[in-house]
């Protein structure tokens, strides 16, 4: 067993009768960071689970007629359907109705009362049933709960107390002696200044007004709260307080407690202060990522907004959801989930860059050498760039992996899967095949394009574990192992010569835009029971909390409207659905000459991304050739091209112009190629 170890958790799930895209979130995020420190020969345990307890699991159960376990049974089962279809790697899974967890339970509760940790009194407090939180009266907003905005109970009644405010001053000073302690900085601050800083009260740990939970081993009329009960689970999943408690001993104290940014406050304070009071080590970190949402608005099961994730890999595949859950967002920050955001971001990212990359790559190892790598070799140029960009990404990923920077990471990654892209428009294979006495040099680029495939391969393993398979299977080393760990994506040259290319099914394949969303409507219409009679307007509305994100998000966010529908004119104005039919893109301008014969025009070639573009553009008058390379210009991608004095010209770019001057509509800050204007 290694001597590296490494413990995640994240946080227990509240049963709930609809699964969404946000209980992926956290777990997925979890997963990932697990698959990369087992490539790496880490010793990992990450844990998951269900939390099962409380006055809202014990109303429910009641409306529907069943027993409290009853109804969490069914539903703990489609949180594991749910990850074993996302591929999730989870050591262990916990519940909280688990009877080796009850039991420690109340061993816990009980050493904290014997020791004076734990008193009786009587609370009375503003409680959100669905949130399971107390409030205070200034902390409501418009006196409602400021999680959910649902209302409050005011609850009096006989209570244990947990002696929170004792550990006040040693919290705050683990907190500023370790500052990797909470992360991200924003959720540290939010803690020291809006809970520590100003006084912490004692914690009423029990209730008597439900019966559904652990009972206090000494007070039957109590049941234990969910603080000591679900957040105990870290330790008492690895044995803690039992005969078996090697794995305990082994992997405490965790490495990361991934949590949404909601429940950051009972992770950093009231977790860290019952480990205190246990005599037992902290966590060496917390970290509080951000929300998902949707319309503006959390995505969260008491909100009823929620996306079906079962539907959606049923549709796109496991990886592309995935691929989108950590790439979108920068891990810790909010950020909005669109299926139009999804599907351009397969089809850009996935279809466009990495998919088609392997597409072509096969492709030419099998029509140019019969499928199989030839061992002669000729260097030449661009070689050297492509390969120092390539093996500088494994230890960048590295780098950033480490600090849960998993989007981030993932830039790197499609950084390199850009460079391997441009490499091909370079070295232009299909003009190297046309005479016999480059064949070296064309097998030299082949190798360089396949290698930096397998390393690219290499480094998605954590993100997308479907992929990597498809594609070494297309590249023909599927059971060369050597050529598929960690280590050696450090390594150039680890691609066999002889190695035969299997030319497969497009991985990724290009999505209609505007036919999927068109199709995801209905299945969200269909979801919500809307009546095949209703208006459209009413069909969006009901879409719109479920799968797709229309009219609505649009209108408020204007950045989201590329690539929709069809367009429209209507007395002379146009809809944001008119103008997103208009792909604008950022391009930089690598050559530019005059057209021969044409006083107006000059003939630019453009880097679009990984694309290069030929566009004839009327600015002669106005810019001469060797002013223009270098520029960024913004460019009409998506126009049918046209031939202008014989030339095609694939686009046009923008310029302002009144009776004397032309200016051209330029980026005012260095954004890569390729990028959209919004």
């Amino acid at each position: 067993m290694s001597n590296k170890k490494f413990y995640i958790t994240t946080p227990i799930y509240y049963p709930s009768d609809k699964l969404h895209i946000g209980h992926s979130y956290t777990t997925v995020a979890a997963d990932t960071i697990s698959r990369y420190k087992r490539l790496r020969g880490y010793d990992v345990m990450f844990l998951t689970g269900t939390d099962e307890h409380g006055q809202k699991i014990q109303r429910k159960a009641e409306e529907k007629g069943v027993t409290p376990k009853q109804y969490v049974d069914e539903i703990v089962s489609g949180i594991k359907e749910l990850w074993k279809a996302m591929k999730i790697t989870n050591d262990k899974f916990i519940r909280t109705t688990d009877k080796y967890h009850e039991e420690v339970v109340q061993k816990i509760f009980k050493k904290l009362y014997d020791q004076g940790d734990i008193y009786k009194s009587e609370y009375e407090g503003l409680y959100c049933t669905p949130c399971e939180s107390f409030w205070t009266k200034t902390q409501l907003v418009d006196g409602k709960c400021p999680d959910c905005g649902r209302e409050v109970e005011l609850t009096k009644e006989e209570s244990y107390f947990f002696k929170l405010s004792k550990y006040q001053d040693r919290l705050i000073k683990h907190i500023e002696e370790n500052p990797d302690f909470i992360q991200p900085v924003s959720r540290q601050n939010e803690m020291l200044n809006n809970f520590l800083r100003p006084g912490l009260e004692d914690l009423a740990v029990s209730r008597t007004t439900f019966k559904w939970g652990v009972p206090v081993s000494f007070d039957d009329k109590h049941v234990v709260y969910v603080w000591i009960d679900a957040l105990s689970n870290y330790i008492t999943a690895l044995g803690y307080m039992t005969e078996n408690d090697a794995d305990y001993k082994n992997y405490w104290p965790a490495d990361v407690h991934l949590v949404g940014k909601e429940i950051v406050r009972f992770h950093t304070i009231i977790w860290p202060a019952m480990l205190m009071a246990l005599g037992e080590p902290l966590p060496k970190q917390i970290f509080g990522h951000g929300w998902l949402l949707l319309e503006g608005g959390k995505m969260s099961k008491s909100k009823g907004n929620v996306v079906d994730p079962m539907v959606l890999i049923e549709k796109y595949g496991l990886d592309a959801i995935r691929y989108f859950l950590l790439r979108e967002v920068p891990f810790g920050s909010d950020g909005v989930f669109s299926n139009e955001a999804l599907i351009n971001r397969i089809n850009s990212d996935l279809a466009n860059d990495l998919g088609n990359l392997v597409s072509r790559t096969v492709a030419m190892i099998d029509k140019y050498f019969g499928g199989v790598m030839p061992s002669e070799l000729k260097e030449g140029d661009f070689d050297a760039d492509l390969k120092s960009v390539v093996m500088d990404t494994p230890q960048k990923v590295e780098d950033l992996l480490d600090k849960l920077q998993y989007s981030t990471a993932l830039t790197e990654i499609w950084k390199a899967v850009s460079r391997v892209n441009k490499y091909i428009d370079e070295t232009m294979p299909w003009v190297l095949a046309k005479d016999e006495a480059n064949s070296q040099r064309l097998a030299a680029v082949m190798y360089n394009l396949a290698e930096s495939i397998r390393i690219i391969s290499v480094l998605i393993q954590p993100f997308m574990p479907e992929t990597p398979h498809k594609i070494w299977a297309q590249l023909g080393i599927i059971d060369n192992k050597d050529t598929l760990t960690w280590d050696s994506s450090k390594s150039w040259g680890k691609y066999p010569s002889g190695a035969k290319v299997n030319k497969g099914d497009v991985i990724f394949p290009r999505i209609d835009l505007k036919k999927e969303l068109e199709e995801l409507e209905q299945i969200a219409v269909a979801k919500s029971g809307a009546k095949s009679e209703s208006s459209e307007a009413e069909n969006k509305a009901n879409a719109s909390n479920t799968i797709t994100n229309t009219k609505n998000a649009e209108t408020k966010k204007s950045s989201s409207a590329q690539n929709k529908a069809d367009v429209a004119v209507d007395d002379g104005l146009i809809t944001i659905d008119d103008f997103a039919k208009i792909d604008l893109r950022v391009a930089k301008v690598l050559q530019a000459e005059k057209v021969e014969g044409a006083d107006k025009l000059l003939k630019l070639k453009l880097e679009l991304g990984d694309e290069v573009r030929q566009v004839v553009s009327g600015i002669a008058k106005h810019y001469a050739p060797e002013e223009m390379v270098g520029k960024y210009v913004v460019l009409v991608a998506n126009l049918k091209p046209v031939k202008l004095r014989g030339i095609e010209s694939q686009g046009m770019i923008l310029a302002a112009s009144d009776d004397k001057e032309l200016v051209l509509a330029t980026i005012d800050k260095n954004i890569g190629s390729g990028a959209r204007v919004r």
